[in-house]
Order: structure tokens, then C-alpha cells, then sequence
């Protein structure tokens, strides 16, 4: 669970050896802070302490006044930020061990039940000495934990949120879960990669529409290289890069997106001249070849 200093994003990530555990772990709100809830889970710590930080409670009180009224206190572990990069952690006396926290200026890392009691320093290192966005750095930490020998009972799902320094309170930047995996951090690190292609995509959209065209094709290339699994972003690639101006090179890109899934033949017929002004040339071209 951190803030970023430079950006003022907020984020949580966590893996865990219980199905689906980023519903019952991780929250935040843009502008905010964000909340961590583990060990015995209550996850209403997390959007009641949401709420009294958006009533301007300091992070110390607001989790303070829950624990005073949870008479499961002592099982649980509780790590609270607020958008000024205030921290206030909680593992409970009789979390199972190896069961501790770790905060640093603009972090804190916590773990129950870990192979080694060294796990949270070790996130913490981790997520200090990494450089990058907010969320590379939370996928360091997390590495790092697993690293360091991770949950005793092994591994099973990953969650990561991150949301912006203001907007409405729905706002999120990366929101991913995994729910069940043999290896949920490396599928939660690859779902990363795939967002930041689409992120990409959904830019070029924007400058498409707005007559850019150049520049949309060249952000629809790089998403198609980030994920060149991605037959999708391969095809937009491809009608973008031909509305750019470079025909044979669209086709190609349509074309090799068609040898996965034919089906995006039957959507080309279908996409208007305003929304694919290259549209019928690709077609065209196609149909010679």
C-alpha cells in the first residue's frame, strides 16, 4: 500500500493463497487514501475508513476508532494511507505469525502467515529501491514477498488498485484482479502489460477522433508490439496505420489479426466510413490480394 510522492496516486496490492483476494483486501479512493485488510478479514475497514478519511480524520484516528469497536481486533491486520502519504498500520497480537508490518515515508508492506518473518522488510526494500510507475513498484514488492519465501500456505490470487490523485471517487487507474492461478503474480504482472498496451489503444482512439492520425497510428503500433498477443490490437493497429497513409503495412497487420480470427473480416464490412475512414481501401486491398 503506497502514495506516490510525484504523481499523488494511491495504490494496494496483494497476493495471497485464498481465492479471489483483492475484493476482500484492497480499496481506495482517488484522492483519498487506500486501505489494506487482512489476516481475518473484515473488509468493511476498508470503505468505513475511506470514509472518515474523506471526512478529513487524521489516518491514525480513523483506524483507531475501528479497531476501538471491533472485538476481533487482536486477529486483525489493518494498513491505512491518506493523499498526504499519512500511515497507520495494525497487526493484531494473535495474527498467525510470522505476522508484521513494515511503513517507510510514502509505504507500508504488511504479511501474515509468511514462510519468514523477513518477508515485509523485504517489500519494503523492494518497493524503495524500484523506480518507475506506482504500480511496477507495488509488482516489485510483491515479487520481492514471494522471494522472500511468501505466504506458508502458498499462492493462489493477486489484486492490484491504483487511482488517481483526485476525480470521482470511481476513478482507478489499474484496477486487475486474479482470482485463481498457479503463479498469480507473473499472470498479474502480464495483465499489467496488456493494460498499458490497451491504455495506448484507448489514447490513439482519442487522437484518432480528433483527426491526429499520425499519432494515433503511431500509439496503435506500440500497443500491437507491447502485446503482440493481442489480435485486436494488431487489427485497430492495422486500420489506423492505413489511414496514416501506409496501406501495406495496415493490410498486413488486418490480415495477420484475420489468420487468428476470422471474424475481424465480418467486422470490417461492418465499420463505417466515420469510424474507419481506411476502412474500404483495407477492404479493397484485401480482396485483391
Amino acid at each position: 500500500m503506497a502514495v506516490d510522492p510525484e504523481t499523488g496516486e494511491l495504490g494496494v496490492a496483494v497476493q495471497s493463497h485464498w481465492f479471489s483476494v483483492g475484493p476482500l483486501c484492497a480499496w481506495a479512493r482517488a484522492g483519498i487514501g487506500a486501505v489494506a485488510t487482512q489476516s481475518v478479514v473484515e473488509p468493511a475497514y476498508g470503505p468505513n475508513a475511506l470514509d472518515r478519511l474523506a471526512d478529513g480524520i487524521p489516518a491514525a484516528q480513523a483506524l483507531g476508532e475501528l479497531l476501538a469497536a471491533d472485538p476481533l481486533a487482536a486477529v486483525r491486520q489493518v494498513a491505512v494511507i491518506d493523499a498526504r502519504g499519512t500511515i497507520s498500520a495494525h497487526t493484531g497480537a494473535d495474527c498467525i505469525a510470522h505476522a508484521s508490518h513494515v511503513t517507510g515515508d510514502d509505504h507500508s508492506c504488511q504479511a501474515n502467515m509468511m514462510a519468514r518473518e523477513t518477508v515485509p522488510a523485504a517489500m519494503s526494500a523492494a518497493f524503495t529501491g524500484s523506480a518507475g510507475l506506482l504500480q511496477d513498484r507495488l509488482l516489485a514488492a510483491l515479487q520481492a514477498a514471494e522471494a522472500e519465501g511468501g505466504d506458508i500456505r502458498g499462492r493462489q490470487s493477486a489484486a492490484m488498485i491504483v487511482v488517481p490523485p483526485d476525480g470521482e471517487p470511481w476513478r482507478r487507474t489499474v484496477d486487475l484482479r486474479v482470482e485463481d492461478a498457479s503463479d498469480p503474480i507473473a499472470e498479474l504482472g502480464r495483465l499489467l502489460t496488456l493494460q498499458r498496451a490497451y491504455d495506448m489503444a484507448g489514447a490513439g482512439d482519442e487522437l484518432l477522433a480528433a483527426g491526429r492520425t499520425d499519432e494515433a497510428g503511431g500509439l496503435y503500433q506500440q500497443a500491437a508490439r507491447l502485446a503482440p498477443e493481442a489480435d485486436e490490437l494488431r487489427f485497430w493497429a492495422g486500420l489506423a496505420t492505413a489511414q496514416a497513409g501506409d496501406l501495406e503495412g495496415g493490410v498486413a497487420a488486418v490480415r495477420r489479426a484475420a489468420e487468428e480470427n476470422p471474424d475481424w473480416l465480418v467486422l470490417l464490412d461492418r465499420l463505417s466510413p466515420e469510424f474507419a475512414p481506411a476502412g474500404a481501401a483495407v477492404r479493397e486491398a484485401l480482396g485483391r490480394a
